[in-house]
């Protein structure tokens, strides 16, 4: 049976609309594939954006955290080349130190002796001296004495104890100074009134001012002193217990006496 034109031409038409809609069911299909394809891609690429900013914020704290130890290792080095500084002269102090304990015990052998020296010494002064303050000053000596041989007392402060007392010997002689005491007088013991001017003079009055007399250093005992004396020596006596303001007094100068 032959087809007429007209039928071949249909046939062929409906042939090429099947041919074309499957090619565009085709390409549909593709298509789809294509964008689930793109869809996976980017989904993958944006896990991987993920990782990568998970792994950069990593590297970012591992990279603060290494910054901050160097730091404060930086800082441990400067301040142990500090320590080590102090430590070495530390070292250097402690065998200057031993080397002065050291030393320290042969200056306390030494110094033994010398304040032993020192005090004899002042004795031998004391005894010598113008008689004034005689238990004030023995007492000083005696409690000296008794320092020397207590333990419980280091050697500084016996030393500082000794000079002390040199001191208070050497200011007697530029001070005015008045007390009261006890005098025997021709065998009779008398409350009088003493003036001593550095030392170059010591006068003593009566109570009721009747009496005055002078050490002498030429024979080292007391004499009677005239009345024209009396006014000098009241003066002197207020002006050393500060009852009147410093003024010029007049008294008989016991060295000067001796001298003549």
């Amino acid at each position: 049976m032959k087809l007429s034109h007209l039928a071949k031409a249909s046939l062929m038409l409906s042939l090429s609309a099947i041919t074309v809609l499957n090619a565009s069911a085709n390409q549909d299909t593709q298509l789809e594939e294509v964008v689930a394809a793109g869809q996976k891609i980017n989904q993958s690429a944006a896990k991987s954006q993920l990782k990568v900013n998970s792994l950069t914020e990593q590297v970012q704290t591992k990279l603060q955290q290494f910054n901050t130890v160097t730091k404060e290792l930086d800082g441990l080095n400067v301040y142990n080349q500090e320590m080590q500084a102090q430590l070495d002269n530390q070292i250097t102090e402690l065998a200057q130190l031993a080397k002065s304990m050291e030393e320290v015990s042969v200056i306390e052998r030494q110094v033994s002796p010398l304040m032993a020296r020192m005090i004899s010494t002042l004795e031998n002064f004391v005894k010598l001296d113008v008689p004034f303050l005689p238990q004030e000053r023995s007492k000083r000596l005696n409690d000296l004495n008794t320092m020397m041989v207590r333990a419980d007392i280091s050697v500084a402060e016996k030393f500082r104890r000794v000079l002390e007392a040199y001191q208070v010997e050497v200011d007697y002689g530029r001070t005015i100074e008045a007390y009261s005491g006890l005098l025997t007088l021709e065998g009779q013991e008398m409350d009088v009134d003493f003036l001593r001017v550095g030392r170059v003079s010591l006068i003593y009055q009566t109570r009721d001012g009747s009496q005055l007399g002078q050490w002498s250093e030429s024979t080292n005992q007391w004499q009677t002193l005239s009345q024209d004396y009396r006014l000098g020596v009241n003066k002197a006596l207020r002006i050393a217990r500060k009852q009147l303001a410093p003024d010029l007094i007049m008294v008989p100068l016991t060295n000067i006496q001796a001298k003549l």
